[in-house]
């Protein structure tokens, strides 16, 4: 769901794999105003076979089930605690402690509350007549919700040990609607958890919640010798589409790349291309700052590489991409559109992204969702993610679910047919 962290690239030219639009996550928020959610930290429920306890991020500080929760995840413990510090102005978040019956930690799971459009992704003249009504009552189908998972990524449950991901997953069943209830919240969200937790995820989909598949992201394979095997794999037409962009750019004045793991020192430089990018878009999600890109580097240094992109000594395209497991995220994009289409920006920074990814033995390249017309192109498939959504009125929740199979997000992007694991979805 996540739509606004911009870690794709902006539409950038016609050409003939099909224009590469503004990257947004695939659902649009609004912010819970301050001081809405009515909930309190250090509030126990009973729950089967356990106790839940809602803590802040301050409370978990030095918590040793707290750096186990996600240590095996791309975005561990420290990438929690910097949105969680780097993002407030959007997002009230809170953390879910979940204790058994003989108090010992089986899980922190993140929460989050926002106003969630339920609309966006519909088109056609469903969205006509909702955009009518819209013009009157602005706020028309947007609930506030509680959610779970991450504010800028995909969603993952925070067992301290993987062999406890059901007994988690019964736990946050049992409490979730009771805390969502407490802070007046109408919905309860699972945001974007991939599709490898539906059996732990089960009893969400068998009681009370509807699971839908929520915008995909996508991975591409790296088993080639290098970027221009890569390339060769590809469509004929596609082929020729590449490097008729690559010859092009060349005849410009030469561009050079940067690998680097903190950009503290040219945050400066960096961050108004990001706002570029972040300003053509038409949906926003969170609004990062500079203070994310600078503590990123420093406190996931192992992780973090940002790939600067410079011509005459002038920063024009950053990318910030996460490595982690032999996986390299593509995270965010910052562009300067002053030169963006002249020298085919999309396709160069990517170029380069792979060549290094190759070089460095990495196994996948992973992007964020949206724009799946040149991604089928090039090769990519679809990495399912789920949404997990109940109304929390007794009454109105069956309605709610009706309605969820005409809303859901991938019903109006005709192109994730075309990818060869959409059954996936």
């Amino acid at each position: 769901m996540t739509p606004g962290t911009f870690r794709e690239r902006q539409r950038l030219e016609n050409f003939s794999i099909p224009a590469i639009n503004c990257p947004v996550r695939r659902v649009v928020f609004f912010p819970c105003p301050r001081g809405l959610n009515h909930m309190s930290s250090g509030q126990t429920i009973s729950i089967p076979k356990g106790f839940a306890t809602i803590v802040t991020q301050a409370q978990l500080q030095g918590r040793p089930e707290w750096q186990k929760a996600f240590q095996d995840k791309c975005k561990d413990h420290r990438f929690y605690e910097l949105i969680g510090t780097t993002l407030t102005d959007t997002f009230d978040y809170f953390f879910l402690v979940l204790e058994d019956e003989e108090r010992r930690v089986r899980a922190i799971q993140p929460l989050f509350f926002v106003r969630q459009n339920l609309t966006e992704g519909v088109s056609g003249p469903v969205r006509e007549t909702i955009d009518r009504i819209r013009r009157k009552f602005p706020r028309f189908l947007t609930m506030k919700t509680l959610m779970v998972g991450c504010t800028a990524g995909e969603g993952h449950l925070g067992t301290v040990r993987p062999e406890d991901e059901s007994w988690v997953a019964e736990a946050l069943h049992s409490c979730l609607k009771a805390f969502a209830r407490e802070s007046h919240a109408s919905l309860v969200v699972l945001k974007d958890f991939p599709s490898t937790y539906r059996e732990p995820l089960r009893n969400f989909s068998s009681n009370g919640y509807t699971r839908i598949a929520s915008m995909p992201a996508t991975r591409l394979s790296l088993g080639y010798r290098g970027f221009d095997d890569y390339v060769a794999s590809l469509g004929a037409a596609t082929r020729k589409n590449l490097r008729r962009k690559f010859r092009a750019t060349a005849r410009k004045a030469p561009i050079q790349c940067e690998v680097l793991t903190d950009v503290s020192e040219i945050i400066d430089e960096i961050y108004p291309l990001y706002l570029q990018v972040y300003a053509r878009s038409k949906l926003h999600f969170e609004k990062l700052t500079p203070e994310y890109f600078c503590r990123l580097g420093r406190e996931m240094p192992e992780r973090t590489r940002f790939f600067v992109w410079r011509q005459d000594g002038k920063a024009i395209a950053f990318s910030l991409c996460l490595v982690h497991d032999g996986t390299i995220y593509d995270e965010y994009l910052g562009l300067d559109y002053r030169v963006a289409y002249d020298l085919n920006l999309y396709f160069y920074t990517l170029r380069d992204i792979l060549t290094w990814a190759l070089e460095q033995g990495l196994r996948s390249y992973c992007s964020t969702p949206l724009n799946y017309d040149p991604k089928l192109h090039l090769g990519c498939e679809l990495v399912p993610l789920d949404l997990y959504v109940m109304h929390t009125g007794a009454l109105l929740n069956p309605i709610f679910r009706r309605a969820l199979r005409f809303l859901q997000p991938t019903k109006h992007d005709p192109v994730l047919k075309q990818f060869p694991n959409a059954h996936e979805l």
